[in-house]
C-alpha cells in the first residue's frame, strides 16, 4: 500500500449556512507533518463533534472511493468526502478498530467510523445522502496519531492488524440504533474505539 494523496481543507462557509466548515479538502503536493491532533494546516471549524486525539485523521481507501465513484456515477477528486488521507489499494471495509497504519515514522491506529453528517450531505448536493451513506457500509476510518511525524504523497504503507477480537469499523457504523446483546456491547467496549463513540456502546 502506499499514500496516494493528503487532503487539507480552509474554514469555508457552507452553502445556505451561517456557519463555516473544513470539510472541503483538496490535494497538497507538499510533505505535511501530522502532530497529535491531525494533519498541521487542516481545519476543523466543529470541535465538538469531529477531530481531537481519537479522530485526528480521516482515512479512505481506493477501493472504497472507486465503488463510490460508480455507485454515483461521478468522478471523486481527493478530499471528495472531507478526507485527510487517501491508501491505495485499501478497502475500508476490511479496517477494524485498532488496525495500525505505518507510514515512515507515522503510526495512526483505527478508533471509529465516520458517522454522516447533514454537512456532508450539503457537500455531496444530495439531502438523502446520509441514508445513502450508511446502507453503503463503507465508512471512512478515523485514526488517533501514536507517533507523529512527517508524511508525504507516494510514501510507502505497512498495515499491523490488531491482534485483540476485530471489530470493524463499517460494523460499528451498522450499530448505531440497534439494540446491542450484553456480549456485542462488551465486545465493542474491549477494543480501542474513540471516546466519542463509547456511550454509543455503553447504554
Amino acid at each position: 500500500m502506499k499514500l496516494l494523496a493528503i487532503c487539507l481543507g480552509h474554514p469555508e462557509r457552507l452553502q445556505g449556512k451561517s456557519f463555516k466548515t473544513g470539510i472541503y479538502k483538496s490535494a497538497v503536493n507538499a510533505a505535511v507533518l501530522i502532530d497529535r491532533l491531525g494533519l498541521v494546516g487542516d481545519a476543523v471549524c466543529n470541535a465538538k463533534h469531529h477531530g481531537g486525539e481519537d479522530q485526528a485523521i480521516l482515512l479512505e481507501g481506493t477501493l472504497t472511493l472507486d465503488w463510490w465513484a460508480a455507485e454515483l456515477g461521478r468522478d471523486l477528486p481527493p478530499g471528495a468526502f472531507g478526507e485527510n488521507l487517501i491508501i491505495e489499494g485499501l478497502d475500508n471495509r476490511d479496517v477494524a478498530v485498532g488496525d495500525r497504519f505505518h507510514i515512515g515514522e507515522v503510526v495512526l491506529e483505527a478508533t471509529c467510523a465516520r458517522s454522516p453528517c447533514n454537512t456532508l450531505a450539503v457537500k455531496m448536493d444530495d439531502p438523502k445522502f446520509l441514508k445513502t451513506y450508511t446502507k453503503a457500509g463503507r465508512p471512512g476510518i478515523y485514526c488517533r496519531v501514536v507517533t507523529p511525524g512527517m508524511v508525504s504523497a507516494g510514501d510507502l504503507i505497512r498495515r499491523e492488524l490488531y491482534t485483540g477480537e476485530r471489530v470493524m469499523i463499517a460494523e460499528m457504523l451498522a450499530a448505531v440504533g440497534r439494540k446491542l446483546s450484553e456480549t456485542e456491547r462488551a465486545r465493542f467496549l474491549a477494543a480501542p474505539i474513540g471516546h466519542r463513540w463509547r456511550p454509543t456502546f455503553e447504554t
